[in-house]
Parts: structure tokens; C-alpha cells; sequence
């Protein structure tokens, strides 16, 4: 047991507890991005809405999402040890060996970290805690199939949400932010677990640039056609 301890306070072990967090959470954004586009379907909010009801009460998904929240706050913890560590050895050859080597996003990471998580905090207050623990969601009980059940009525308190332009400006930062980490994140995640190969990197990076311009772009797009609507 005391060598799982002392390996997962290591500097490698920190290194691939944020590589395995970082890609449960990089397949878990195209799976939300999917659902949320819901929100453009045109019929009111009734496709949104009880897609909202099964994430929310399906015992695999809820399950699946307590992980989520646990990964969440084990990556942004790592990410801030390893951030300490790095800004403790700044002098060190082995930074200065390889700072020609780096990228805006990888010298900010930790900057961009606490955007995101920041900007977590905001989507998750305003939307996942209104509708899990007060009482500001009305309930709909008319949607075929869901009469008497009771379906919560997320999708208008995200209407209203973006139709104040702040909060649409405070989203395209975030997922901004969002953006210039996973460039350095996606092939960073590869790399430490030991996938680097001259013929394999390449395309790895090429898809880690595809994937941290669609997702943001795909979740940003949803805001301003809201905001717009």
C-alpha cells in the first residue's frame, strides 16, 4: 500500500494521474456537447428536457457522473501540485532545456486550469445546483410519456441564462480557455503514458488541434445562437 501512496505523490505518478483524468474527461466532452445541442432542437425545450431527466436519474449515468466530479477535482488538484512543483524548479537545466520547446498554452496551463474550473464552478451553480437542490426549475408534467412523472424545466432557465449577453461573454472566455489547454492537454496526455513515436505523434497532434477547435467551437456555438434566437 505505501508504494501506491509514494508512487501517486511522485512526480510521474502526478504526471499520469493528469494524462488518465485528462482523457476520461476529454471523451466525456463530445458525449456532453451531443446532449446540449439538444437545446437547439426547436420544440420548446422538450428534447433538452428529457434528455436533462434521464442524465439525472438514470442509476448507471448518476453513477457515472459522481466519477466525473471525483476526476474533476483530481485533475484540478494534480494540476495545481504539479504547477507548484514546476514554478519551485524554475531555474533547473531541465526547464531550461526545453522552454524552446514550449507553447503559450503549455507555459499557462495552471492559468488556464483555473479559468476552466472557475468557469465549472459557474455552469454548474447556476444550472446543475438550481435544478438539483432548490426549487427555481418548474416542473412540466404534459411531455408524452413523462405526464404525472414530472420533467424539470432546465431548458428555460438556460434560455434565460443567455440572453443576457455577460453570461454569454463569460462562457466564450471559458471555453476559450477550454480550447488553448486541451491544444497542449490532448497529445501531452499521450506522450506521458508513453505514445510518442515518430510515426504516431504527428497524427496525434493533428487530432488533438482538430478536437480543441471543434469542441469549444461546437459548445460555443450553442450561447450565441441562443443569445441571438
Amino acid at each position: 500500500m505505501k508504494w501506491i501512496i509514494n508512487f501517486l505523490f511522485s512526480s510521474i505518478g502526478k504526471k499520469i494521474i493528469m494524462s488518465l483524468t485528462g482523457l476520461f474527461l476529454i471523451s466525456f466532452l463530445p458525449v456532453h456537447l451531443l446532449g446540449n445541442f439538444q437545446l437547439m432542437a426547436g420544440d420548446g425545450g422538450e428534447a433538452f428536457n428529457t434528455y436533462a431527466y434521464f442524465m439525472t436519474n438514470n442509476p448507471l449515468i448518476k453513477f457515472t457522473s459522481y466519477g466525473l466530479y471525483f476526476f474533476i477535482l483530481l485533475h484540478a488538484v494534480q494540476g495545481i501540485m504539479i504547477a507548484i512543483k514546476n514554478k519551485s524548479a524554475k531555474g533547473s537545466n531541465y526547464k531550461v532545456s526545453t522552454y524552446k520547446n514550449k507553447t503559450w498554452a503549455s507555459n499557462n496551463m495552471a492559468f488556464l486550469g483555473i479559468l476552466i474550473f472557475a468557469f465549472l464552478c459557474i455552469h454548474m451553480g447556476d444550472f446543475w445546483f438550481k435544478m438539483k437542490f432548490t426549487s427555481q426549475i418548474a416542473m412540466i408534467d404534459t411531455y408524452p410519456g413523462y405526464e404525472g412523472i414530472g420533467v424539470k424545466d432546465l431548458y428555460t432557465r438556460v434560455a434565460a441564462a443567455f440572453s443576457q449577453l455577460w453570461i454569454v461573454i463569460v462562457y466564450l472566455i471559458g471555453l476559450l480557455a477550454l480550447g488553448f489547454h486541451l491544444v497542449h492537454g490532448f497529445s501531452s496526455a499521450f506522450q506521458t503514458l508513453g505514445l510518442n513515436h515518430k510515426k504516431y505523434t504527428p497524427l496525434i497532434k493533428g487530432l488533438g488541434y482538430a478536437y480543441s477547435v471543434l469542441i469549444p467551437l461546437g459548445f460555443a456555438i450553442i450561447p450565441i445562437w441562443m443569445y441571438f434566437k
